[in-house]
């Protein structure tokens, strides 16, 4: 039985959650919290940086999201297919699948991250932050209208659907993005998606910036 370590609201554990419910590939979810230290020590001795998710496949630990969904794609397959069979495609998958982590995932974080540490968002980095999404989202809604959506999930799907869940949180997607806000309800509404914003739903509270009421 695969064994997934990691936290309902985080959303790099979504990411390997939609992979593993897109196949309904059977797993046992190892939460991470103060009551669950022995969890927390595992994936600590696990890779370099002890974060998380972590999956599990009996003596082989698998760290890092898009490395967990690949080694499922591999090793677990189901209806989901997850990545390209054809190398070329595989690279264009993998090459959107760090825009999201990268240009949207990451740019909201330095929002949270700044009132983590300080307390409150300040002016410059609200603004600055602002400024990069906005230029990210328009990048991916260009890039939408020639993407062929696939019929089931893939790495971008799960890429896709928690950075651009969060990342509205925090600067809402233009008006002038038509195709990425309709893709961002579509993805939403998706079943493995869907299953993990309910899931999170109790741990909105954590949500530095507060968690916009919606979604």
């Amino acid at each position: 039985m695969l064994e997934l370590y990691g936290h309902p609201f985080s959303s790099y554990t979504w990411k390997a959650l939609i992979a593993l419910y897109a196949n309904g590939t059977p797993f046992t979810f190892r939460a991470l919290g103060p009551d669950y230290p022995e969890n927390y020590a595992r994936v600590q001795a696990a890779s370099p940086a002890g974060k998380f998710p972590l999956l599990v496949d009996g003596d082989v630990d698998v760290f890092e999201a898009s490395v967990i969904v690949e080694y499922l794609a591999l090793h677990h397959p189901g209806p989901a297919p997850l990545m390209p069979l054809d190398p070329a495609k595989a690279i264009r998958t993998r090459m959107i699948d760090r825009v999201f982590d990268n240009y949207v995932m990451n740019t909201m974080q330095e929002c949270v991250d700044d009132v983590i540490r300080n307390g409150a968002l300040s002016d410059e980095v609200r603004a600055r932050v602002a400024e990069r999404l906005t230029r990210h989202y328009r990048w991916i809604d260009n890039w939408l209208a020639d993407y062929a959506q696939p019929a089931t999930i893939s790495l971008i799907e799960c890429a896709a659907a928690p950075s651009l869940f969060y990342a509205d949180w925090v600067h809402p997607i233009p008006d002038d993005c038509p195709r990425l806000r309709q893709w961002r309800a579509h993805l939403l509404a998706l079943p493995p998606v869907s299953r993990c914003v309910e899931d999170a739903r109790p741990y909105r509270h954590f949500f530095p910036l507060g968690a916009p009421d919606r979604d």
